[in-house]
């Protein structure tokens, strides 16, 4: 793709990562959806800074914002095919707020499973992690769901190893397997770590999951972990 361009996306995830923020979002041309869009920057875990996502006057994009972005070119990276690089001296620009419908019109088709249920979990998860080395062979590393059945729970998750942290993690079903994936969504972050700690029913969402950066566990393997971005729910 030729080197400066503008993409428009419907934002679906404005979630937390190390030194920033992960936006994603599917791309939109003549009130069509089309791909995933992943806006980086050039740094070398491609987070956004608050100045990066900023629209003029301050503001930073909330989920179903469509957004004109102004990019560079099409990043590389070993399992996230769909990074773009943006142009970091270009405000982003809103062009209208997304309904639910247009959301759900963006759930993408249903597969078997999300990125394989044969890796093992980590302590608190379940069917949350990817090999690196295996990752790139998925070609995506962004998937919006609907699930039914969606819990969050809220706890110190390490407090065993002398951790006192409250993490959120989000339970539910896809394809018939069960998934508890850490939460990023730094909006239901601030709800639910407010509160006390415990199991909350959520029931009908829509997630934007997704794959992070990569992360060496205590045994020295590294994968890449099963995110919930966002959560989008119906009005």
């Amino acid at each position: 793709m030729a080197s400066g361009y503008t993409t428009t996306i419907i934002c679906l995830a404005n979630s937390r990562k190390p030194g920033g923020r992960c936006v994603a979002g599917k791309a939109v041309q003549n009130n069509k959806l089309g791909g995933w869009i992943r806006p980086v920057s050039a740094r070398s875990g491609g987070e956004l800074s608050d100045s990066d996502r900023q629209f003029n006057g301050g503001v930073e994009p909330a989920l179903l914002d469509v957004i004109d972005i102004s990019m560079l070119n099409k990043a590389s990276h070993a399992y996230q095919p769909e990074n773009h690089t943006i142009n970091d001296r270009a405000y982003w620009r809103r062009v209208r707020k997304a309904s639910f419908n247009e959301a759900l019109s963006a759930v993408d088709p249903q597969q078997a499973d999300l990125w394989g249920t044969s890796f093992g979990s980590s302590y608190s998860g379940i069917n949350d992690r990817v090999p690196v080395a295996t990752a790139p062979s998925f070609n995506y590393s962004l998937r919006l769901i609907e699930v039914d059945d969606l819990r969050i729970h809220v706890s110190a998750e390490g407090a065993a190893f002398n951790n006192p942290a409250r993490k959120l993690r989000g339970h539910f079903t896809y394809s018939h397997h069960h998934y508890a994936l850490s939460i990023t969504d730094p909006l239901v972050e601030a709800q639910y770590l407010a509160g006390q700690d415990g199991w909350f029913d959520i029931g009908n969402a829509l997630l934007c999951v997704s794959l992070g950066e990569p992360h060496q566990n205590q045994q020295g393997q590294t994968y890449a972990y099963k995110l919930i971005a966002s959560m989008i729910l119906p009005p």
